[in-house]
């Protein structure tokens, strides 16, 4: 089974990989996040999975566009709903990919995380993969999260200190208001 899976960044995408690969499946990652603010911040984590890439003999299609306005007018007065948003723009880019590329599904990295709301990621990534007529494959990665921190820490990879978009950022470091 080829599967494709969207990569947030290096860290999230050492377990899942793992885990695909004991199931037998062949994966290719896919690097697409336009909501990763400030630049500096996307530059960081585009290099770590490319770092990653090598170390973990992944090869991965690279969308290396920094659309941070597209992004923006996404969520602009729709905030509480910006999660929705981001998670629909890089699954469906992802799942474009995956149609394109003849793999047999596609997932993403963000089930990863403990932070990530997995009902609403789940939902999203099989209606996009309905559209694209490409399956979305589930799987609850956070079984793996110790181990897949403890690895990163191992390696050396850049490690991010929240999710990616301006929103996470401000309340990473003031809090939730």
């Amino acid at each position: 089974m080829k599967t494709l899976i969207h990569c947030c960044c290096a860290n999230c995408l050492i377990y899942p990989l793992k885990a695909l690969r004991e199931e037998g499946r062949e994966v290719m990652g896919f690097f697409y996040n336009p909501n990763i603010h400030p630049y500096q911040e996307y530059q960081r984590r585009l290099e770590a999975v490319r770092e990653y890439e090598r170390k973990a003999a992944i090869q991965v299609i690279y969308r290396d566009e920094y659309s941070l306005e597209e992004f923006l007018r996404g969520v602009a007065f729709r905030e509480d709903e910006r999660c929705r948003f981001c998670y629909h723009l890089r699954l469906e880019a992802t799942a474009q990919v995956a149609k394109h590329g003849k793999f047999d599904a596609f997932t993403s990295t963000l089930l990863y995380s403990k932070h990530q709301n997995h009902e609403l990621i789940k939902a999203i990534g099989e209606a996009v993969g309905k559209e694209q007529g490409v399956p979305f494959l589930y799987r609850d990665f956070r079984d793996g999260w110790k181990e897949g921190i403890a690895e990163s820490k191992a390696l050396k990879l850049y490690r991010q200190q929240y999710c990616g978009c301006i929103y996470s950022e401000k309340e990473r470091y003031l809090g939730k208001r």
